[in-house]
């Protein structure tokens, strides 16, 4: 019989306006020019990383709805190594990784560089928007036990 998880604390409700902002930045985001399914990639590689259930099944789900080949989905964990993933997205992926776990790697310029290849001063912004607002998302997530 699976664990059942307990919400330790309603936080959207004791937080709404911070949760407003949070939700405000994703919809934000979802209309950047970077596009939807690279977005929804990135929070699914975090979600991985963290650990967020919750967040997986959304965001994998949001990307089976918008097309993405079920195999890319299922190599996304060894991207370094998939022929599935666009030089873009491998940038993208590992300013992700680098960003979610930023204590060791403190996003070096050797992670950041190859953005620039692919994605103009605002886009990388919004990429790093994005992956701060997807680590904060698994944090409440987790912390919470959503």
């Amino acid at each position: 019989m699976p664990n059942s998880i307990t919400l330790r604390l309603p936080y959207s409700q004791l937080s709404p306006d911070a949760y407003k902002g949070l939700i405000a930045t994703k919809k934000a985001l979802a209309a950047s020019s970077l596009g939807l399914p690279l977005i929804e990639l990135v929070y699914l590689r975090i979600s991985q990383i963290n650990g967020c259930a919750f967040c997986l099944e959304m965001h994998a789900k949001a990307l089976r709805d918008g097309g993405t080949p079920q195999t890319k989905l299922d190599s996304l964990a060894g991207w370094r190594i998939s022929a599935h993933f666009s030089e873009a997205e491998r940038a993208a992926l590992a300013w992700a990784e680098s960003l979610t776990d930023i204590a060791r790697t403190h996003a070096p310029d050797d992670v950041y560089e190859p953005l620039k290849a692919h994605f103009n001063d605002a886009q990388i912004s919004d990429l790093t928007y994005a992956i701060s607002l997807m680590n904060a998302f698994n944090r409440l997530a987790i912390g919470m036990r959503q």
